[in-house]
């Protein structure tokens, strides 16, 4: 018996969302409608961030759509921006994505508990690099073009607390949220109770936007579980203890992205056993020194995204962003990345199915 089965458009989730807060934000009277249709179509289908962000709002760019300058140095600033999301993509994100594509082929019930760790920090280094590698690519596109878009990352993994991390991790849907639901809803301005309803009903709706499987609102639940706890009290002893808020929140990402990449939930109970040994109810086989292998051949990988996600290097290009060594050490990341992908090294973005 045929089933039927749409096909949706890529990204339709992102341009819905600002379609939403452009009648939204003219029907509070906040901004003026767009008079002129191609005006409006530019920024419903603004290219650079059409298929994955980030979002934006119409009274963020309504007065970028009719004012905007393309200058030599913008196009210079753009190229930059573009060329190191593109090395975020392909050369980290890609390459250790690769890792988590073996321990899926492998089978969770076939690896050891180190390898499964290990496969989850790879998993939180690719998605992080693939994301944050778009939105760079989107800001680097939109600045060559004269538009000012907005920042998607601030270091998300160096956060203290689930709470901060999601102020910086994917910014535009988290202010989208705020705007349009949270806000509405009634904030946290009528009692700890209906904070709480509030909370509940973005994380639920946040899950829900990723996708509808039961993973999706599963993660979204977890997420608001973690964060009212940490609003009872948690919030202030991490902040004030540096150590175990990052100790915490090595264990606590991971975790969290865990319901969010297995969309089965029976291989999720399946994966959380081989992350802590004694959840197991039997004896599983599996190659003891797995996790040595494949650490090795990913360690550099690895070792480049753990350092490239702090703000260390973010300092350094900084200091020296208009140098000559800085110019050519981007040029051979531009074509170390066109190589690559000529080679097959040419994964789709993951935010691409949402």
């Amino acid at each position: 018996m045929p089933v039927f089965a749409p096909v949706l458009p890529v990204g339709i989730s992102f341009y819905t969302f600002q379609a939403v807060s452009y009648l939204v934000d003219v029907y509070r009277k906040t901004v003026p409608y767009e008079r002129s249709m191609v005006g409006f179509g530019m920024y419903i289908s603004m290219f650079p961030q059409l298929i994955a962000g980030p979002i934006v709002t119409y009274s963020s760019m309504r007065a970028q759509i009719g004012r905007r300058k393309v200058t030599f140095r913008a196009i210079e600033d753009g190229l930059r921006e573009f060329t190191i999301g593109l090395g975020f993509k392909v050369l980290l994100a890609n390459r250790v994505g690769g890792l988590w594509t073996e321990v899926q082929t492998i089978g969770y019930e076939s690896i050891s508990t180190p390898l499964a760790w290990l496969g989850l920090l790879a998993f939180s280094l690719q998605i992080y690099f693939d994301f944050c590698g778009y939105s760079l690519m989107a800001k680097g596109l939109g600045t060559m073009m004269g538009f000012k878009l907005p920042n998607n990352f601030n270091h998300p993994y160096m956060s203290l607390s689930m709470t901060e991390f999601w102020r910086r991790w994917h910014i535009t849907l988290g202010s989208w949220f705020r705007e349009y639901v949270y806000i509405p809803l009634g904030g946290n301005r009528r009692g700890a109770l209906l904070t709480f309803r509030n909370l509940l009903a973005v994380w639920l709706l946040t899950g829900f936007w990723h996708g509808a499987s039961w993973n999706f609102i599963i993660w979204g639940l977890l997420l608001f579980l973690i964060m009212s706890i940490e609003r009872l009290g948690l919030l202030r002893v991490l902040e004030r203890r540096r150590v175990i808020g990052h100790l915490y929140m090595m264990l606590t990402i991971p975790l969290t992205w865990l319901v969010f990449a297995v969309t089965d939930v029976r291989q999720i109970l399946l994966y959380f056993q081989r992350l802590f040994p004694f959840l197991m109810k039997q004896s599983l086989f599996y190659f003891s020194g797995d996790y040595l292998k494949y650490g090795k051949l990913y360690a550099v990988s690895i070792a480049a995204g753990l350092l490239f996600m702090t703000d260390f290097p973010y300092r350094i290009y900084n200091r020296h962003k208009y140098s000559l060594v800085t110019a050519v050490v981007l040029l051979a990341v531009f074509w170390a990345c066109v190589y690559c992908i000529r080679i097959g090294m040419d994964d789709p973005f993951l935010y691409f199915r949402f």
